[in-house]
């Protein structure tokens, strides 16, 4: 019984160490620079169809 709640509880442990570990390499990993490159010809555009 013990060793049946410290697997779960081992298992438990990994899912969050992993769900941790893409939340820490996501934050730190920096924008692509197509993301960047359409953001800001989205803004230019956006931009220029208020001025119209």
């Amino acid at each position: 019984m013990l060793a049946r709640r410290f697997t779960i509880v081992c298992l438990l442990m990994s899912l969050f160490g992993m769900f941790f570990a893409i939340l820490v390499a996501e934050a730190g990993r920096p924008a692509r620079s197509w993301d960047e490159a359409s953001s800001k010809i989205c803004r230019m555009n956006c931009m220029n169809h208020f001025r119209h």
